[in-house]
């Protein structure tokens, strides 16, 4: 357990890190940007490949992808209705920063320490099913209602299919599936790359770190995160006690049920025009909730 408070402090201790490097001008107004690139489309790919590359799949556990899509879903539809009165503005930034989960850099690390290959492979299919709306689906929706054009199935499909950490899911999960294996030197090259992922993402999420002060960002805060981990609680009730899985694989569930928001929510906040130290300010507070609930969850499962 020591071993999860030191990764847990380790997390916290790099958002700070990228805070104050940016507010002593070791980073400039131009440095999310690159981070946030390199995170998107090298280092978040090449985990997602380094982590799923030769994990066996049963079809019977393929409804995990499900749960992980419709808990997107459901995010977004309450997001959707609580901000409806304040705006297309507001709305549209709470159907982006409502959903999605943080896998990749934050929750493999708990479920594989502590379920698994079983936890493994059920954190890839929730993942998968989480990626449809992280990683493009809720930008498409959000970029619709902005734009007060409507929802367009076309715009989401187009934003999934140049989502590059979307396309390695959807390829690591087919070839797992098939029981292949990526080539040996893509793979080495992946597992190299994804050793840093996890510190660019809670870097990049401490430069996009910024709060106004005003009352308007905190009442925000509060609803967004709000209703995200209310919603959490029912569904980690509902993982562990409704779904007829092993209980290494609802208790990986649960885990990942209150798992931050994604790290590249602030990335297409940016590229919705929207507020992106808001949403890294949303994303941060998330990481440091979800630290104190997984690791008291922990301790109460194990």
């Amino acid at each position: 357990m020591q071993d999860i408070l030191i990764k847990a402090a380790c997390y916290i201790a790099i958002i700070l890190l990228g805070y104050t490097l940016r507010k002593t001008g070791f980073f400039g107004p131009e440095a999310f940007g690159v981070l946030s690139k390199i995170v998107i489309r090298i280092t978040l790919p090449c985990a997602i490949i380094a982590s799923s590359a030769g994990r066996a799949i049963d079809l019977s556990m393929l409804v995990i992808v499900g749960l992980g899509f419709g808990a997107g879903v459901l995010y977004m539809v309450l997001g959707s209705l609580l901000h409806r009165k304040r705006g297309k503005e507001q709305q549209a930034f709470a159907i982006l920063n409502t959903p999605g989960y943080n896998i990749g850099t934050f929750a493999m690390p708990f479920t594989q320490s502590f379920f698994g290959p079983l936890g493994v492979v059920t954190t890839s299919l929730f993942d998968m099913g989480n990626a449809f709306i992280c990683l493009g689906g809720a930008y498409g929706v959000a970029a619709s209602v902005k734009e007060g054009k409507g929802f367009d199935c076309r715009r989401i499909f187009k934003a999934l299919a140049a989502s590059v950490p979307f396309l390695a899911h959807l390829t690591m999960v087919t070839l797992n599936l098939l029981k292949l294996s990526p080539p040996k030197g893509i793979l080495t090259f992946a597992r190299i790359v994804a050793d840093g992922n996890a510190f660019l993402a809670m870097l990049m999420i401490g430069v996009g770190f910024k709060l106004s002060g005003d009352k308007s960002q905190t009442g925000a805060i509060v609803r967004i995160l709000g209703v995200r981990y209310a919603v959490a609680a029912v569904l980690a009730l509902g993982f562990y006690y409704l779904l007829p899985f092993a209980p290494e694989i609802r208790n990986a569930l649960v885990i990942l049920a209150f798992s931050p928001i994604g790290t590249a929510v602030p990335v297409f906040t940016a590229e919705l025009k929207g507020d992106v130290g808001l949403s890294s300010a949303i994303n941060s507070i998330s990481i440091i909730i979800s630290i104190v609930i997984i690791v008291t969850l922990l301790l109460v499962l194990l």
